[in-house]
């Protein structure tokens, strides 16, 4: 799984002596390296497998501190409400998630994470950090500060112009990165 640091920095691929690489090259290479770590990840997670799906559902219960209607998870997943219904049915059956009906509006129901769907959130971030790290110990230590410093910059700048991130990479924001 893991590799010995490489000495010098690799040419991506497609870029020739001295010239910068492509659009198509960094989406590339940013797409392999996300395929390595869901790699790493389902390697570590085994048995307890938690489709991607689920843990974006999942992720976006924790990080509103409660309970939310299935259009407003529709909305911070940006896929329709009847994919969202599918995504919660199939997490109610795992146990992940538990509906109720929404007190201020009978029509309406409320998702909320359950105990089981908090634990199985936290062990798939151990694992899929733990992934990540394996991988990153193929780089030196400069290289790996130089990475996460480079990719830092690159996530930071949005459409807006304003180095903001931009509304959607705000809200999709979490504890860390999240292939898959």
């Amino acid at each position: 799984m893991s590799q010995p640091p490489v000495d010098g920095p690799a040419e991506p691929p497609g870029a020739g002596a001295g010239e910068p690489p492509s659009g198509a090259d960094f989406l590339g290479v940013l797409h392999a390296a996300l395929r390595a770590v869901r790699r790493e990840t389902q390697d570590r997670l085994g048995a307890d497998v938690v489709a991607p799906g689920q843990v974006r559902l999942l992720r976006v219960l924790a990080r509103s501190g409660g309970e939310l209607r299935p259009s407003s998870i529709a909305d911070a997943l940006d896929v329709s409400p009847r994919s969202v219904t599918s995504k919660v049915d199939a997490a109610e059956r795992d146990g992940l998630v538990v509906r109720r009906p929404d007190r201020s509006d009978r029509r309406a129901t409320l998702v909320g994470l359950t105990d089981v769907g908090r634990a199985a959130l936290d062990r798939f971030g151990a694992l899929r950090a733990s992934g990540a790290d394996g991988l990153l110990h193929r780089l030196a230590p400069h290289e790996q500060r130089t990475l996460v410093a480079l990719l830092a910059r690159v996530a930071d700048t949005g459409t807006d112009g304003t180095g903001s991130g931009g509304a959607r990479s705000a809200a999709c924001r979490t504890d860390g990165p999240h292939p898959g």
